[in-house]
């Protein structure tokens, strides 16, 4: 079994070739350059190095989110066209998911940069994801956390590393490194999707999140201010 996979869902992003159960090779991506110029050469030189032609994947994955509309928007894009190309399945793989299997603990919070000075974030308690993920500010999400034992990791974290630090001091701990590639995560747990037979087609996937407009944004912003409202912004539900 050979999986390809992508994550686009950061800056850097990353690919990554898994065989069977173990990851062959990752890349992580050169951030200077915009994803949509790197990638198809990064596949590429992915699958030269351990000398795997396309038509040899068994199927394909990617990280469909939360993150960058553009990034999500390409990264899925991508690897459509190969799976379609080829006739393989695409296998989508949220970025939560992703950084919950790289870490190890109790609870985890999975937490990726929205920007704006929010973070995307779900918890997971022993492997399984607790309640649905939303999109808030830190300090919302860190009152609910408070006096809790909880491992952080992604990029988010690391955003927010000093203030998680200071709100929840000892309670806080972090995962080495605390925003990890993820391609890696992506292809394992698309295998294991594989391997209980799920072949899903690849027009079937799309994004998890889609980040709203800033006008969208900033007039839900104004409504929620409003004597009428209370005046206090809320996390807000991922949409899938």
């Amino acid at each position: 079994m050979l999986i390809l996979s992508l994550d686009t869902t950061t800056r850097a992003g990353g690919c990554a070739l898994l065989r069977d159960d173990r990851v062959l090779r990752e890349y992580t991506g050169n951030v200077s350059r915009d994803q949509a110029e790197r990638l198809p050469g990064d596949l590429a030189a992915l699958l030269e190095q351990e000398a795997v032609a396309l038509d040899a994947i068994d199927a394909f994955a990617v990280a469909t989110g939360p993150g960058s509309f553009t990034g999500l928007r390409v990264g899925i894009a991508t690897m459509q066209g190969l799976a379609m190309a080829t006739g393989k399945p695409l296998i989508g793989i949220s970025a939560f998911d992703a950084l919950a299997m790289l870490a190890s603990g109790e609870r985890i919070a999975t937490w990726i940069d929205a920007w704006r000075g929010e973070v995307f974030a779900a918890v997971y308690e022993n492997g399984q994801l607790i309640g649905a993920p939303v999109v808030a500010p830190p300090e919302l999400l860190l009152e609910q956390l408070q006096g809790q034992r909880t491992l952080f990791t992604g990029d988010g974290a690391a955003v927010f590393e000093a203030r998680i630090r200071a709100r929840l001091g000892e309670a806080a701990r972090f995962t080495t490194p605390i925003a990890p590639p993820l391609a890696g995560a992506v292809a394992t747990l698309a295998g294991q999707a594989f391997r209980r037979g799920d072949r899903p087609l690849p027009h079937a996937i799309g994004p998890i999140y889609v980040r709203r407009s800033d006008a969208e944004i900033a007039a839900d912003r104004n409504r929620l201010r409003s004597p009428s409202s209370g005046g206090q912004d809320g996390p807000r539900t991922v949409q899938g």
